[in-house]
């Protein structure tokens, strides 16, 4: 069914601009506010940037997802899910840019990043195993769904556990930042920041929802596939709060915050697919998945695995190889999209 209504091009490119701004300013403010709250509730930083910042940042994505799936866009839907993934990270090379005392990885030693990256591989696994599974659902909804949000929340579970009794620890080096809470460190209190929170998060879920109306009124006008337009446009358009507040935690100094919030964030935005499958209608969102669709989601966990070698290997100085590799393989992802049968 159509939830949105075609708008013209130019209108849609401008709207798409517009609230890609949008969702950038909001990303600035939000870095600080999570990084407070860690502290005030002594969650720590790897936690509050997977769960905190990971799903608010990640609300953006999630409108778009849901409306593309109501207006019967699956490969929008799952594109522009996978494809935040591919893009947020790439970010985080950028974030190590941005840190050049020491390469990122290295820095943000955090086990629970660790756990996340190996969590989120597990996810895209259960989405590549439900498009190659037969088409079987519940009230419309299919069991690779309840699986996915299973493994989200027990993966979140383990994420603390491992966290508070970790059974290794990374080496600590002069250039290792620790995430040492302080819940002194605001002025503001926890009802202030919690309410500043809920509004940017509010803010990101209505300039997702422009971006939706954006991305489908492209998809309409130019006659791409939705799988083009949710790799290119919206996710690298809902993903930029994940750039800014990411950037803005390694330059004060929150680095495994940096580093959570967008491995973290990618695991919360795969159940974008989650809700995406309840929303479609027609039948399971996974086995609606074209070649190129599926090609997203392996081109997401190579990304993703190499980012865990870098996590594991922490080279000191640079990006390092894996910040090379994963640029190469992120543009090379996106030029061969381009060239997949029915793009």
């Amino acid at each position: 069914m159509d939830v949105t209504g075609s708008l013209s091009l130019p209108v849609a490119v401008t709207m798409l601009v517009l609230a890609a701004a949008l969702i950038g300013v909001v990303g600035t403010r939000l870095a600080g506010v999570v990084d407070e709250l860690a502290d005030k509730t002594g969650i720590g930083e790897a936690l509050a940037g997977a769960v905190l910042m990971g799903a608010a940042t990640s609300l953006a994505g999630l409108a778009v997802s849901v409306v593309a799936a109501l207006d019967g866009n699956p490969s929008l839907a799952v594109s522009n899910s996978v494809g935040g993934i591919a893009a947020q990270t790439a970010f985080i090379v950028v974030a190590d840019l941005a840190y050049r005392r020491a390469n990122l990885e290295h820095a943000a030693a955090s086990l629970g990043n660790v756990f996340n990256s190996l969590l989120l591989l597990t996810m895209l696994a259960i989405v590549v195993l439900g498009a190659s599974a037969p088409d079987v659902t519940v009230v419309g909804i299919s069991p690779v769904t309840v699986l996915l949000v299973f493994g989200y929340g027990y993966g979140t579970v383990l994420v603390r556990r491992v966290e508070q009794e970790p059974m290794w620890n990374p080496t600590m080096t002069s250039e290792t930042r620790q995430d040492s809470p302080d819940p002194e460190s605001s002025t503001s209190s926890l009802g202030g920041l919690s309410t500043r929170f809920v509004v940017f998060a509010l803010l990101t879920v209505a300039a997702g929802y422009l971006v939706a109306r954006a991305g489908l009124s492209i998809v309409a006008e130019l006659g791409i596939s939705g799988t083009v337009v949710g790799t290119f446009a919206t996710s690298i358009a809902t993903s930029l709060p994940e750039l800014v507040t990411s950037v803005a935690a390694v330059r004060a100094g929150a680095l495994t915050l940096a580093v959570g919030g967008i491995v973290g964030g990618n695991a919360f935005d795969l159940l974008f697919i989650a809700a995406a499958d309840v929303a479609y209608r027609p039948g399971s969102v996974y086995t609606a998945l074209t070649q190129a669709d599926v090609f997203v989601v392996g081109w997401a966990m190579l990304l993703v695995g190499i980012l865990g070698a870098g996590l594991v290997r922490r080279q000191p100085r640079g990006i390092g190889f894996e910040g090379v590799a994963v640029l190469v393989v992120y543009l090379g992802g996106l030029l061969t999209v381009t060239q997949l049968p029915g793009t």
